[in-house]
């Protein structure tokens, strides 16, 4: 097939629609494109549990051998497993998933030596190009000696790194729920959490990538329902909901009720900062919450605020070499991770802070979540430059309120902030409003609403 890459080829990853949109022989020349532009002589590759994922990871694997380059397979994993294996091997990786896409989508996830991300501008857009120049004029020349391919078992190891980073010794028993989504939850979990006082209630931990029970995106509200009520039935102290591909992690307190990533982003600072020596700088992305610099600069920490997305929060802390940074989309990236996003060591920090200490959940992150926010609301446009402009005109001329354009525009007053960001992929904005009472934020919400939707 030739394939439109401009729809596939996305800022950070390569995500679309198999085989309508991609199939295996374009995976063949992602392969050999990949080693060409990271100039690697090895690399490894991991894939989740969607039925195309093998097949596709395969495909990758005989481009990269194709050029000469050993390949070095780990099989079934969690994204931050494939970071893992990058970091350890000291190798280039490809991990294929489409995260919490639909059953119908694959992707791949590239990165270079040491988790580093490869994105539109570290090597992404290169990729395509070859990828497409090669669609029509033919693969490239194989190498005199090709790759050699190897098996590699890495589950064992990534558990014993992520447990070598929490001190779980002093944990009480809890109880908890764990709803996979069908997704690499379930391949991960158990082997984790194995030999921790935990109580662990499993839900939907079969590997099925036509997710049969509910999408694998918790941060959709109806897709995290079913951990509310089992949390409740089973009385059980705390929930955590993962992603298709794991490296996102979702909490709920032992009322079913979610737990802020926001809160989860300053309650994993503050123990990194105490685990650091009482300083470091933490990153937060510009839609956390206020809470997470005020608990940063309360634990002796420097907070630095960034732009939302992966390549810009890694980017932040190679440059500032930050211990820890956390996103709005329950993203939490360690420095002991190779500055990669780990939701199960997020998890990990969760349950150490929990059965640390005797109070619930509900108690223990009442003091990281201080403020009423909406939550991200999506608003489909026709335009979305005129909308934007129609809602900064609205507001620059207010006395008290100060405006930023890091990220698509941010307004601030002393009682309130709100963030209007465009949408990179769909005709949408995007909302973020967070204000000192609820009253204020629902206040704030619906007027700027009204000016986004006129």
């Amino acid at each position: 097939m030739t394939a439109d890459l401009s729809q596939i080829v996305k800022a950070y990853d390569v995500r679309g629609v198999v085989p309508d949109q991609w199939d295996e022989a374009l995976a063949e020349l992602f392969g050999a494109a990949f080693v060409r532009v990271v100039d690697a002589d090895a690399i490894v590759i991991g894939h989740d549990m969607r039925p195309s994922s093998p097949g596709l990871a395969a495909a990758f694997a005989r481009g990269a051998a194709r050029l000469g380059a050993d390949v070095t397979l780990i099989g079934l994993c969690s994204t931050d497993q494939l970071y893992y294996a990058s970091g350890a091997l000291g190798l280039p990786g490809a991990m294929f998933t489409a995260s919490h896409n639909p059953a119908q989508y694959n992707g791949i996830k590239m990165c270079r030596a040491g988790a580093a991300p490869v994105g539109q501008d570290t090597g992404l857009s290169q990729i395509r190009e070859l990828v497409e120049r090669w669609q029509e004029e033919g693969a490239p020349e194989a190498a005199t000696t090709p790759g050699r391919l190897v098996e590699r078992e890495t589950l064992k190891d990534y558990a014993a790194h992520l447990l070598s980073l929490v001190d779980l010794t002093a944990v009480r028993p809890l109880k908890v729920v764990v709803d996979a989504g069908n997704g690499m939850g379930g391949h991960t979990v158990p082997t984790v959490f194995d030999g921790l006082p935990l109580d662990v209630v499993p839900m939907y931990f079969e590997l099925d990538g036509t997710f049969p029970n509910h999408e694998a995106n918790p941060l959709d509200p109806k897709n995290i329902v079913d951990l509310q009520a089992r949390v409740r039935a089973e009385g059980a102290d705390l929930g955590l909901a993962f992603d298709g591909d794991a490296d996102r992690c979702f909490v709920v307190d032992e009322n079913g009720e979610p737990v802020s990533p926001s809160a989860v982003t300053a309650l994993v600072a503050a123990r990194e900062l105490a685990r650091n020596g009482g300083s470091g700088t933490i990153i937060h992305n510009l839609i956390t919450s206020w809470s997470v610099p005020e608990v940063v600069r309360e634990n002796g920490g420097t907070p630095v605020r960034t732009r939302v997305g992966h390549s810009f929060i890694k980017e932040e802390m190679a440059k500032t070499g930050a211990i820890f940074g956390g996103e709005h989309s329950a993203h939490y990236y360690f420095k002991d991770f190779w500055n990669a996003d780990t939701g199960m060591l997020a998890a990990l920090h969760v349950l150490a802070a929990l059965g640390g200490q005797e109070g619930p959940l509900s108690a223990l992150v009442a003091s990281y979540d201080r403020y009423a926010s909406s939550g991200e609301i999506n608003s489909t446009v026709a335009d979305q430059n005129a909308r934007l402009a129609a809602v900064r005109a609205a507001y620059e001329s207010r006395e008290g309120v100060t405006l930023d354009t890091l990220d698509g525009l941010t307004v601030t007053s002393a009682d309130w902030w709100f963030n209007l960001r465009a949408s990179n992929t769909e005709p949408l904005l995007r909302l973020n409003v967070e204000a000192r009472d609820a009253r204020t934020m629902q206040t704030l919400r619906d007027e700027v609403l009204t000016l986004i939707r006129a």
